[in-house]
C-alpha cells in the first residue's frame, strides 16, 4: 500500500521554537500577530515544541501546572482559530533521555494529562510523543516506551494523529530501527540538518563548531546528497505505508544567507517532490525566517520555504 497524504496532510510548516520549550529570558513570545503572519505567508502547520517536564511535579501524580497549561492552550487555540494544523510535542525532556527507567512513569503521566486536555480540539491538532530521543534512550528502549506512550494517548484520543520519530535524535539513518505499533493514525517524523558542519557552523552549544564557520553549500554534490538522504526516508515510509513529516530542518544564522537560502529551498523542494510534509526550524530566533527586531520576514528565507 503506497504512502499517502489522504489521511494526514501537514504540508508546509514552521516551528515556534524557543517559546514554550525554554525558560530563556530572550525566549520567543507568542503574540497573536505571529500566528497571523504565519497564516498570511502561506504556511499550513505550526509545530509547537513544549517543555512539559519543566512545569510538572517531580513526584506522582506529576501534575502539570495549570498556568503553564493555559499558556499552551492559548498558542494551540490561536493556531487552530486560523485553520492551521498544530503538532504539539514533548520537547527537551532531558531527564527521560538520560535515565529513561526512572522517568517512564512521569512521561506517561504527562501524556495522560495532555491528551485529555485537548480531546475536544479538532483533528487539526496532532500529538508528537517525544522530540529527538537520544543518549540512554536507545532504539530498543524507545520502541518499548513509545508503545506505552501511544497507549496512554489512546485512552482518551483513539483517533487523533500521533507523530513518532526514531531514536538517535530522529535521524533518518535510525528509521530502520523504529518499530511502529499497529495503528491507523500514525505519522513518522524525522529531522534533517545535514551536513551538520554547514547547518550548525558557529553554534555555541555545539562543541568545536567555530572552525566550521565559512562553510558554504550549493554544489551539485551537495544537492545530490540531500536528494539521496530524503529518498531513503521516503522509501522507508512507503515500505511501512505511513505518512512522513520532516519535523525540523534549518541552518543556523551564522551561515551565509545565500547558502542558507539554497539549502533551505532544496530541502523543501525535494521533500515536496517526495510528498513529505515539513516544518522549518524555526520562526523567529537564531535559525529564524522571521526578524522580530523589524517584525518582517527575512524574504529570501520565506521565498525559499513558500514557493510562489
Amino acid at each position: 500500500m503506497p504512502r499517502s497524504f489522504s489521511s494526514v496532510t501537514l504540508g508546509a510548516g514552521i516551528n515556534l521554537g524557543n517559546a514554550l520549550d525554554t525558560a530563556d529570558e530572550h525566549a520567543l513570545g507568542l503574540p497573536r500577530r505571529y500566528f497571523d503572519e504565519i497564516k498570511a505567508a502561506g504556511f499550513d502547520t505550526i509545530r509547537l515544541p513544549v517543555a512539559w517536564s519543566a512545569h510538572a511535579e517531580q513526584a506522582a501524580p506529576y501534575t502539570i501546572r495549570e498556568d503553564f497549561f493555559q499558556r499552551v492552550d492559548q498558542a494551540v487555540d490561536q493556531a487552530l482559530a486560523r485553520d492551521l494544523n498544530v503538532v504539539l510535542n514533548v520537547h527537551h525532556y532531558h531527564e527521560l533521555n538520560h535515565v529513561p527507567d526512572a522517568q517512564t512513569d512521569r512521561f506517561l503521566a504527562l501524556w495522560r494529562q495532555i491528551a485529555p486536555r485537548y480531546v475536544d480540539r479538532p483533528e487539526l491538532l496532532h500529538f508528537e510523543l517525544l522530540n529527538e530521543p537520544r543518549a540512554a534512550m536507545t532504539a530498543q528502549r524507545w520502541n518499548a516506551l513509545l508503545s506505552q506512550a501511544l497507549a496512554a494517548v489512546r485512552e482518551s484520543s483513539p483517533e487523533r494523529a500521533v507523530l513518532i520519530g526514531p531514536a538517535e535524535m530522529n535521524d533518518i539513518s535510525a528509521l530502520s530501527k523504529l518499530e511502529l505499533p499497529d495503528d491507523d493514525h500514525l505519522v513518522a517524523t524525522v529531522h534533517y540538518y545535514a551536513p551538520f558542519e554547514f547547518t550548525h557552523q558557529g553554534a555555541p552549544w555545539v562543541e568545536n563548531s567555530a572552525p566550521w564557520l565559512g562553510t558554504t553549500w550549493g554544489g551539485e554534490a551537495d544537492r545530490k546528497t540531500v536528494s539521496e538522504d530524503l529518498a531513503v526516508a521516503a522509501a522507508w515510509a512507503d515500505a511501512h505505508a505511513v505518512p512522513l513529516f520532516i519535523g525540523e530542518f534549518g541552518a543556523y544564522e551564522r551561515a551565509d544567507m545565500d547558502s542558507r537560502v539554497r539549502w533551505t529551498a532544496w530541502v523543501r523542494a525535494e521533500a515536496e517532490r517526495l510528498r513529505i510534509g515539513w516544518a522549518y526550524w524555526e520562526f523567529g530566533t537564531d535559525f529564524g525566517a522571521y526578524a522580530r527586531e523589524t517584525d518582517t520576514w527575512r524574504e529570501p528565507l520565506r521565498r525559499a520555504l513558500i514557493a510562489e
